[in-house]
């Protein structure tokens, strides 16, 4: 099978990114072996590639955002038969003893893996998933338009429910792609009203078209003071002016795994009159799971960018260079 490893992580012209014939791997205990159908290209994948984050897995392949059938069942599972359509997401294990899975914040547990990071994901023909952070997939969609809800959507839904959005209110979304895009839908089905900073005029449109009340640039003022916010794009000096856009108690989300350095903060400017500030790590399998039941209630828009799995190189530098709208899918 055609599988991409990341053998040394960097900037482009250093890094080395190669593509193999691998043999398929074989499921484990508890695991499933899946047979890659489509594999959403996130940003997070293009932190690993480029050295945003530590290596955890030397060689890893990447990907987190798979749809896949059934192959074959590892020992000791039980609910799922092979021909199952299922998905790979980013939270891959965890310990399920601590503190934090004990109360229901599995996304924190210090003994975490990953898919794409810690273990091989889905830039192959196959991978693997331990039965237990596999999802089931609602009905009504393409593996193509699936892909991008298993990361994308599921840290976008994460993300508005950090930035504590009033039944109503005005939400400011900063950056507009693969998970901008699914959170905004979402908002506008809750009743919010959406204001879009972006600085790609293709996402502006998107945005409008989708039911925006306004598209401007990443760093405009939007035209009302916003009860919430979300950053999406992984872009440090954008805070200052997201958290001035913010009315009295209002909340940033910062959504990504990675974020340029934030420039200095003025108490009175940016967090006076109780502005709040708040990070999001992962997600959990329920904030999965209530997600993927909101997607099967509401058919979201899933806006793609389709690429054969031996062109994953060129996807990851289109989504670095803000070439695509929406999301990048890689179809083996």
């Amino acid at each position: 099978m055609l599988t991409w490893r990341v053998i040394e992580p960097g900037p482009p012209g250093s890094r080395k990114f190669e593509a193999r014939e691998e043999p398929a791997p074989t499921a484990g205990t508890g695991e499933l072996l899946v047979r890659v159908r489509a594999c959403g290209v996130c940003r997070t994948d293009l932190h690993v590639l480029e050295g945003d984050l530590p290596v955890h897995r030397p060689g890893v392949v990447p990907g987190h955002e798979v749809v896949g059938e059934v192959a074959a069942l590892g020992p000791d599972v039980r609910g799922f038969a092979p021909g199952d359509r299922v998905g790979v997401a980013w939270l891959r294990g965890t310990c399920g003893a601590c503190r934090y899975c004990l109360r229901g914040d599995e996304n924190l547990c210090p003994r975490s893996t990953y898919t794409g990071w810690d273990a091989d994901g889905g830039y192959a023909g196959y991978t693997t998933v331990p039965a237990a952070y596999a999802h089931r997939l609602p009905a009504g969609y393409s593996d193509q338009e699936l892909a991008p809800l298993l990361c994308a959507g599921i840290i976008g839904f994460r993300a508005l429910r950090r930035a504590t959005l009033p039944a109503g209110g005005r939400l400011g979304i900063y950056g507009f792609g693969a998970s901008a895009h699914l959170a905004a839908q979402v908002a506008l089905a809750q009743g919010a009203t959406v204001h879009v900073m972006t600085r790609s005029a293709r996402a502006r449109q998107l945005a409008l078209e989708l039911g925006a009340a306004s598209a401007t640039g990443a760093a405009d003022a939007p035209s009302e003071p916003l009860d919430a916010a979300i950053l999406f794009a992984p872009a440090g000096e954008l805070v200052p002016p997201a958290l001035t856009a913010l009315d009295r108690g209002g909340t940033l989300a910062l959504a990504g795994i990675h974020l340029t350095d934030i420039p200095p903060l003025h108490y009175q400017a940016h967090l006076f009159q109780e502005r709040q500030l708040r990070s999001v790590t992962a997600n959990t399998r329920q904030d999965a799971h209530d997600f993927l039941a909101f997607a099967a209630d509401h058919h979201l828009r899933v806006t793609t960018s389709a690429y054969p799995l031996g062109d994953a190189e060129r996807a990851l530098n289109d989504l670095a260079a803000d070439r695509v709208t929406g999301a990048a899918v890689l179809l083996p």
